[in-house]
C-alpha cells in the first residue's frame, strides 16, 4: 500500500515511546519486531536503518528512523489529532523546543550519567547538556508550571519528554523528584498509553507451548 505504516520495533526498546506516539494518531498501522543481534542486524533491515537498531517507522516511500524525529514526523503527518501546534503558529517554538530538549540535552546527560562519563566541572561550558544537575532542573521547571509543555493541550512534546522521564524513573537514571513523578502519571493516564502498554507487554511476554 502507498501509504501503509510500517512499525519496526523490539517491545525491550524506545520502539515503545513511538508505539504510543502510533496509538495517538489513531491511525492504522503494521509491526514488524526485530530480534536484537539477528534481524535487526540483517540485511533487509540495515537498507532500513544502517544503525540497526529500533525504532524505525516507513510510511509509503518515507523512511524515518530515531524515536522523536518518528514522533515530530506522525505529529505533522496526521495533525488531525492535533499532537503538534500548525506550522506558522508561534507554539511551534516552544514545541520544537522540548522536543529538541529531550532527545539531545536530556538522552545525553542521562546517558552519560548512566554509564559514569562524569564532565569535569572546568569543562561543561564545551558540552552541549552543561551538567546533569543543570538538565534535570530545568526539566522540573519545565513540568512544574501546570498544564502541559506547549499551549493548553497535549502535543508529542509532552508525550516524548514524558517518556524520557518514565524510563528515567524506572531504571533509575532519573532522581524520583516529585515534578518528575507527577508529569509522569499525568502524560500516561491518556487511554493511547494504555493500548500501547498493553500491546508491547503482549508482545514481550513468552508464548505458551502448545498442548
Amino acid at each position: 500500500m502507498a501509504d501503509e505504516l510500517v512499525f519496526y520495533t523490539n517491545p525491550r526498546s524506545r520502539g515503545r515511546i513511538v508505539r504510543w506516539m502510533l496509538e495517538e494518531v489513531g491511525q492504522p498501522y503494521r509491526t514488524e519486531v526485530l530480534e536484537f543481534g539477528a534481524t535487526m542486524k540483517a540485511p533487509a533491515y540495515l537498507a532500513i536503518n544502517p544503525m540497526g537498531k529500533v525504532p524505525a517507522l516507513r510510511h509509503g516511500d518515507a523512511v524515518v528512523t530515531e524515536a522523536g524525529a518518528i514522533c515530530a514526523y506522525l505529529a505533522d503527518a496526521f495533525p488531525q489529532a492535533k499532537l503538534a501546534p500548525p506550522p506558522g503558529d508561534r507554539l511551534r517554538a516552544p514545541y520544537y523546543r522540548w522536543m529538541f530538549f529531550a532527545a539531545g540535552p536530556i538522552e545525553a546527560a542521562v546517558s552519560n550519567k548512566a554509564f559514569g562519563f562524569a564532565v569535569p566541572p572546568e569543562r561543561e561550558g564545551s558540552i552541549g547538556y552543561g551538567s546533569f544537575e543543570r538538565v534535570m532542573d530545568v526539566v522540573e521547571a519545565a513540568v512544574s508550571r501546570g498544564g502541559y509543555l506547549v499551549g493548553d493541550h497535549f502535543t508529542a512534546a509532552d508525550l516524548y519528554l514524558g517518556a524520557q522521564i518514565g524510563f528515567g524513573l524506572m531504571f533509575g537514571t532519573i532522581e524520583k523528584r516529585p515534578a518528575f513523578e507527577q508529569f509522569f502519571q499525568k502524560v500516561t493516564t491518556r487511554p493511547a498509553f494504555a493500548r500501547a502498554n498493553e500491546i508491547d507487554g503482549a508482545i514481550g511476554r513468552p508464548q505458551r507451548a502448545a498442548s
